[in-house]
């Protein structure tokens, strides 16, 4: 039986640039799923993009960090920056605090909450759950992001560690890598969760890419696609374009979005075409 491959692109509603090159790569079939940001500035469009491509998959961003929230900031204290209006900017910050019990479950749980009622108020039949930045990869926001999917009847949530074989390949530099090690420490704990166990809430056999983001360029996408086992992966990847709408936004990922773009319009086909390629489908197909 051949591997089955979810290929999600982040932060769609960031910008129109972002949003068209999602929806670009989902037409040339290089693309099976996306998630979108609540709150980004080009939330209504990508809305109106889903709506118009409905054999896409499109999942909740969920952002705890590095944003705006969706809900009231009088409603979430402990997720707030000292401005008392806007969200962590540092995702330092919030492992920080978090390790440190000051971020209160609660509060993950009714931002959580309020992401994905935006989404589905807009009509959005949302597939899975994934969060900025993996911040889900602790536990202290697992518990509360599972409570939430399973409340909310979403039955998918995106493996938060990059598959070993996957970031062994040597993508990243040795730091990204020893980081990606220690990490994977928590995915025992994610893997027991009892939403998990009991299948209310499914997930892949585990990420790829992750460790090669801002560098997934088409020789490192050709590796990894090279190595795909039988089961269940998701290759996470953050394409875009470069424009003056993005240069208004703050992040690490420019010129690398446009890289990512080239790479999966690239690869990807040519995988498909190949005899008894690995199966291209979204969360909602689990």
């Amino acid at each position: 039986m051949p591997a089955r491959l979810i290929i999600n692109a982040d932060d769609f509603g960031l910008t129109p640039g972002v949003n068209r090159a999602i929806v670009e790569l989902h037409q040339a079939g290089a693309l099976s799923s996306a998630t979108l940001m609540a709150t980004g500035a080009a939330f209504d469009d990508a809305v109106a993009l889903a709506r118009a491509n409905p054999t896409f998959g499109v999942g909740c961003h969920v952002v705890l960090a590095d944003g705006i929230p969706a809900s009231p900031p009088e409603s979430i204290p402990t997720l707030l920056s000292p401005n008392r209006r806007t969200l962590r900017p540092k995702l330092t910050d919030f492992v920080r605090d978090l390790l440190l019990g000051r971020i209160d479950e609660a509060d993950i749980e009714r931002e959580a909450t309020a992401q994905i009622r935006k989404l589905q108020h807009a009509g959005i039949n949302v597939t899975h759950l994934d969060t900025h930045k993996h911040t889900h990869m602790f536990p202290q926001v697992t518990r509360p992001l599972l409570r939430v999917a399973e409340t909310h009847n979403i039955r998918a949530i995106r493996s938060p560690f990059e598959a070993r074989w996957s970031w062994s390949l040597g993508h990243g530099g040795l730091s990204r890598r020893l980081q990606m090690a220690l990490l994977d420490r928590l995915r025992k704990y994610f893997n027991t969760q009892p939403q998990i166990l009991r299948r209310a809430v499914r997930t892949t056999d585990g990420s790829l890419g992750i460790s090669a983001t801002g560098d997934l360029n088409q020789q490192t996408l050709t590796q990894i696609t090279a190595n795909i086992p039988d089961g269940t992966w998701e290759i996470v990847c953050h394409p875009g374009y470069n424009d003056a709408d993005l240069d208004r936004v703050a992040t690490r990922l420019r010129g690398h979005r446009v890289l990512e773009y080239d790479a999966l319009l690239a690869v990807i086909p040519k995988i498909l075409s190949h005899p008894n390629p690995p199966a291209l489908i979204h969360y909602g197909d689990l």
